[in-house]
């Protein structure tokens, strides 16, 4: 060991550490996928999704009703918050309906299918008597119930065709018939066609659309063959064909695809262009909650059918698209759910509600955005209108009990510790779990027949 140059002790030097070379660094991108997907493979990730996008778009709906109605209501001598109070007594129901419908067990639900389909098929029926029928824009669709209150029965038709035809379709295939196409399409198609005659008799061509596409997503469910999915829609288009060339309202409305004035000659697309203006002047951030233009007198049915348009309007392309993403995640959950079950009910019924909830959002924004015709179908859980709120929300309890009846969803919610409820025992801090969060969940079983 040598000496130090001043005379001193010798110096002792440490010893060089090694070198232990970094990790490579991950790649930002990549770490958040894989983080979104890991939580979006969480048990509970589909009920969360389900339950706080529907009742997203339920609030902004009420907001942008409550913006977009004053106008009218103003011209019509009402109070300004008249069509919003209306909306929001008809979403506390269907509040209480979603909650009752998430709580509902599985047979309950299938119990009930058969006594909503024959209520359905009876208000519509009554929908074409004289005297208790009222017509609405040309449509015989809809029923006083006193005062300003009415019912469109054809809303509820929608309701009973998903959980009809899913425990139908459910006993069938436990009984092993659906390998034969006579048994996959009777009796199912022809109550389809009977709830969509009776839908066409008051001229509601939109909703009997939205019945068609429910009909098409149990079908192709069900594992209809191509040749068999194929001759059911050929047979629909031809019918909505004709439908369309007898009617000059329905032609006129195929006319304005594409349109960019009022006026295109003999046709008058008034409603369809200023859909497009209101789109078009809100911008990036919009002109501001309450700010449209287009409210005043110029949009026809801008609380509606068109609420949509004011959304853009007044929120801008952030807001349309906050709206399409809590669609999207909506009906991606829906499909999680039908596709992770393994009672054949639960996937039909979650599937029938998810085409249905999709399929009407898809037409009434594609009506707004002038890309399809306009069929007069409200945007589901954001458009005014009791009558098309109350199914949808217990639509949504649906899929919210279907969520919960997941094994591993039930496992997870029977072992979360309650944020509340804790209770000395015999001294101690232990947390006290109830009977509820105690049980453990069953192996995935079938519902059973009715």
């Amino acid at each position: 060991m040598s000496s130090s140059r001043t005379g001193g002790p010798p110096v002792q030097r440490a010893a060089r550490r090694p070198v232990v070379p970094r990790p490579p660094r991950e790649n930002p991108l990549r770490t958040l996928v894989t983080r979104a997907r890991r939580a979006w493979d969480r048990p509970l990730t589909a009920y969360y999704v389900i339950l706080g996008g529907s009742l997203l778009i339920t609030v902004l709906g009420l907001v942008m009703v409550y913006s977009a109605s004053q106008i009218t209501a103003l011209q019509m001598s009402l109070p300004g918050s008249y069509f919003f109070r209306k909306q929001l007594l008809a979403a506390a129901i269907g509040a209480v309906l979603l909650l009752v419908a998430s709580r509902m067990p599985v047979k309950l639900h299938r119990a009930l299918a058969y006594p909503i389909l024959a209520g359905a098929v009876l208000l519509m029926a009554l929908v074409q008597v004289p005297g208790i029928g009222v017509a609405v824009n040309g449509n015989q669709n809809w029923i006083s119930l006193g005062g300003s209150f009415q019912l469109q029965p054809s809303e509820f038709g929608k309701l009973a065709l998903v959980l009809w035809g899913a425990d139908l379709l459910a006993r069938k295939q436990d009984k092993r018939l659906l390998a034969q196409w006579k048994h996959m399409l009777v009796p199912l198609v022809p109550a389809a066609f009977m709830l969509l005659g009776l839908i066409m008799l008051g001229g509601d061509m939109g909703t009997a659309i939205i019945l068609t596409a429910i009909l098409f997503g149990l079908l192709w469910l069900a594992g209809a063959p191509t040749r068999l999915f194929a001759g059911v829609l050929a047979v629909a288009a031809l019918l909505g064909a004709v439908l369309i060339r007898t009617s000059e309202n329905r032609m006129a409305r195929l006319a304005c695809l594409g349109a960019t004035e009022p006026q295109t000659g003999p046709v008058d697309c008034w409603q369809a262009v200023h859909g497009i203006y209101a789109l078009a002047s809100g911008g990036i951030f919009g002109s501001g909650l309450g700010a449209s233009l287009e409210k005043w007198g110029e949009l026809p049915e801008a609380h509606t059918d068109f609420i949509f348009a004011v959304t853009g309007e007044e929120l801008g392309l952030a807001g349309t698209l906050s709206v399409l993403a809590l669609f999207a995640a909506l009906g991606y959950a829906g499909i999680r759910v039908a596709g992770r079950t393994e009672d054949p009910f639960v996937r039909y019924a979650a599937g029938g509600v998810t085409t249905w909830i999709t399929a009407q959002a898809v037409i009434n924004i594609g009506a707004v955005l002038g890309l399809l015709p306009i069929a007069g179908v409200p945007l589901p859980l954001f458009s005014y209108g009791g009558s098309a709120l109350l199914p949808t929300m217990f639509a949504i309890g649906l899929l919210i009990a279907f969520a919960r009846e997941d094994p591993a969803a039930r496992m997870a919610l029977a072992m979360r510790q309650p944020r509340f409820g804790r209770k000395r025992i015999r001294g101690s801090q232990r947390p006290h779990r109830w009977n509820t969060m105690r049980r453990r969940a069953p192996g995935a079983r079938s519902s059973g027949e009715r």
